[in-house]
């Protein structure tokens, strides 16, 4: 039993020492993704992927992070962080931080990855390096595919120097005209309308061994630079460099002085594909002092602002590689499992007179038989959420269809459905989060298309973004009507559905059901509810029902019980929230966090946070799910949503969490986190200082990856084994959650 400890010594736990600053700690999170592209454990295409996901993160952190503090620093803003720093301490913290790992970035696929893919067959050439005969066919391309679309801007009086597009990857040129011998500068942008890697044909490829490259080609921007002749012609080639830079992007919106929230988020983003101010330039190191010097006065940079490169520039287009048909380096292919609960309406069925039974029905019985789990992508999201909406579009007895959505995939059958369920005249109403961002352009699309056909759309809420992951079905059956919901952690994207972790919950119990009918008049008219029966609902009763749930494992453990908290998120960052747990830490609660990116808290502080652990796990699937554990003195309660413990979902976003109450799904949870905390392949352990240690498997002990175990229970699962992993719930997996 956990004992209280005496806190007779007040500490003042909002002072700046116990907490972590949110932009360094974002950056150790992308530094574990960088390891797992150095891994040698990693498959060699998955760690090239892993790096230009690290590459394209950066991208995300200049866009939005970066560029917000640069404004605050324009804005003389001197105001610290809870942590301490003001805006311009980050800035430079930032800056140390990151560039030794963009150096280790670039060196690592120069020296390590790419002689490795070499080996495999794949080989990314210099055009240096090429024969005469593939010099040739690059050059014919060049002349037949990239010439005509390619567009040589000069600089000079006549000439300003031209606008340089967000992430786009340019060279600059030096050329001089051989009557004059003055020089001239100019600026060709690389085509985002072709691909970045010029492959040769198989019979033109390295051969190794007598056996064919699998790969063979060039970057295009080498194709370029090599033929500048036919793009200046008469002019003297003198040098040229590659460069690329990084703009503000993120969206400065006056919600209240919009009168149509639509029509203002597309102004905006007319704005960012203009482009905001740039925030940052990666110019390769050879790049010579006027030059460098030019660029930075046209772009208004210092040299605070120059990351500089040996290599290739833009390190996140290296997914092209991961198109290539070579199994053997990637992960073993994957294929969700139609959950348990799901698999008797996997076809159309009888029944006992032969009469036909619709899916639809089928799947609504199985709900009315009790809740059910899902648990992507280990279970198919198709074939449970697809299904579950679809289903309803077409079932007859259905009458309305409400839902919300963040972000969904271009081509997302969900679309579809509900334009089939308002065609088949039911009342479809959904709330498209304009506001989501780099996703607002796909959203306003959707948005009109279902507009089109009658269904009601609800473009987001002023002041409140909208981030709860919520459908509502509301079917009659019989004399009476019934409403069907599910409730999730991730979006309705059933592209991301394959790559991210993340859970949810479908019930037709009375109680969700008001709950969720009360969320959906919130959103879409006047209501001012202020109480739910069962739902945590941000920002009306989420952040205080969470307070109340950490401080009764303190008062538990004070009166003499057992406290304990296992909590597993996106992000850590809310004062309040980490004030609260190092008072039930401080008060003998014994606390394990899974937070896979930032975490301000500082675990293992002597007489603050000796209790807290903190885990982040990094590996094929991106860790989305939100999943809260509370033992509550043996009447253990479980929630899942949509919320992080941020101020932005406390406080300032539309989210969803709801109790779990069934018992055999209860333990299925306990079972993922006691499988997670388990881990010791993927699981980085967080240090008081806010660095990272991997953990290894001891000597005695067997490599146990936590997303490798729950695909194996899924599969086993699926193939009727379940009772194979039975014997071990309750020792190894539930790792002492009690």
């Amino acid at each position: 039993m956990a004992k209280s400890k005496k806190t007779a010594n007040p500490k003042k736990l909002s002072h700046p020492k116990y907490y972590l600053n949110r932009e360094l700690s974002w950056l150790e999170f992308n530094n574990r993704v960088l390891h797992e592209a150095m891994d040698p454990r990693t498959p060699l295409l998955e760690r090239l992927k892993f790096l230009a996901i690290f590459c394209n993160n950066l991208d995300e952190f200049f866009m939005v992070r970066v560029a917000g503090l640069r404004q605050q620093v324009e804005a003389k803003v001197s105001s610290t962080s809870f942590d301490g720093r003001t805006p311009q301490q980050q800035l430079e913290e930032i800056s140390f931080f990151l560039r030794p790992l963009v150096v280790q970035q670039h060196q690592h696929f120069e020296k390590k990855l790419r002689p490795e893919l070499t080996s495999h067959g794949i080989h990314i050439l210099d055009y240096i390096d090429l024969t005469q005969k593939q010099r040739k066919h690059l050059d014919n391309c060049f002349k037949e595919q990239v010439f005509p679309v390619i567009t040589p801007l000069a600089v000079d009086p006549s000439h300003p120097f031209p606008y340089i597009s967000n992430l786009s990857l340019n060279l600059a040129v030096v050329v001089k005209n051989p009557e004059t011998e003055e020089e001239f500068f100019a600026r060709i942008k690389v085509p985002k309308v072709l691909p970045r890697f010029l492959a040769l044909p198989p019979e033109l490829g390295v051969e190794q061994n007598g056996k064919s490259s699998i790969w063979t080609g060039v970057p295009i921007e080498q194709a370029i630079a090599h033929n500048l002749e036919s793009l200046f012609p008469g002019m003297n080639i003198q040098e040229y460099y590659t460069f690329r830079i990084t703009r503000d992007a993120d969206l400065a919106l006056e919600e209240d002085e919009a009168d149509d929230l639509l029509l203002a988020i597309e102004q905006e983003l007319r704005k960012r594909r203009a482009g905001g101010n740039p925030v940052r330039i990666e110019l390769q190191s050879t790049t010579p002092s006027e030059v460098r010097s030019r660029l930075l006065e046209v772009l208004y940079l210092s040299e605070n602002d120059v990351y500089e490169i040996d290599g290739l520039v833009g390190l996140g287009d290296l997914m092209y590689f991961l198109s290539l048909p070579v199994p053997e380096l990637k992960d073993p292919p994957w294929k969700p499992v139609v959950p348990p609960s799901l698999q008797r309406i996997k076809e159309s069925t009888v029944d006992g007179n032969m009469q036909p039974i619709e899916e639809g029905k089928d799947f609504f019985s199985a709900m009315a038989e009790g809740d059910l789990f899902v648990h992507h992508p280990y279970e198919s999201f198709s074939s449970s959420v697809v299904r579950f909406i679809t289903h309803s579009a077409h079932d007859p007895d259905v009458l309305a269809i409400k839902m919300t959505l963040y972000r969904t995939s271009g081509d997302s059958p969900i679309i579809n459905a509900l334009i089939s369920a308002a065609e088949n005249g039911k009342q479809v109403s959904v709330l498209v989060e304009l506001k989501a961002r780099f996703d607002e352009e796909n959203n306003i699309y959707w948005a009109r298309r279902l507009e089109s056909v009658g269904v009601h759309v609800v473009y987001g809420l002023v002041g409140l973004k909208t981030h709860s992951k919520i459908v509502m079905v509301v079917r009659r059956e019989q004399e009476h009507i019934r409403r069907y919901v599910h409730i999730g952690t991730g979006n309705y994207n059933p592209k991301t559905a394959r790559i991210y972790t993340d859970v949810g919950l479908f019930s037709c119990r009375e109680e969700l059901g008001a709950d969720v009918t009360d969320v959906f008049n919130f959103l879409t008219g006047y209501s001012r509810q202020k109480a739910y029966r069962q739902l945590l609902v941000a920002p009306v009763n989420m952040r205080e029902r969470f307070m109340m749930l950490i401080n009764r494992e303190k008062e538990n453990v004070q009166n003499g019980h057992s406290g304990r908290i296992v909590a597993k998120m996106n992000s850590l960052v809310d004062p309040q929230i980490i004030e609260a747990l190092y008072e039930a830490s401080r008060g003998g609660v014994q606390i394990d966090l899974i937070v896979r990116g930032i975490c301000c808290l500082r675990p293992g502080l002597k007489e603050v946070s000796e209790n807290i652990r903190v885990i982040s796990i990094v590996g094929r699937f991106l860790e989305h799910s939100r999943i809260f554990y509370f033992y509550n003195n043996g009447e253990e309660e479980i929630f899942i949503g949509s919320a992080d413990w941020m101020p932005r979902n406390l406080d300032r976003r539309l989210e969803v969490i709801t109790p779990i109450q069934d018992s055999d799904i209860s333990k299925d949870i306990q079972e993922i986190l006691g499988i997670m905390l388990a881990d010791n392949r993927q699981a980085w352990e967080l240090q008081p200082d806010g660095s990272y240690i991997q953990r290894k498997p001891h000597e005695d002990s067997p490599e146990a990856g936590s997303q490798k175990t729950l695909m194996q229970i899924a599969a086993n699962k699926s193939t009727n084994i379940s009772n194979l992993i039975g014997s071990k719930r309750n020792s190894l997996y539930l790792v002492d959650l009690t």
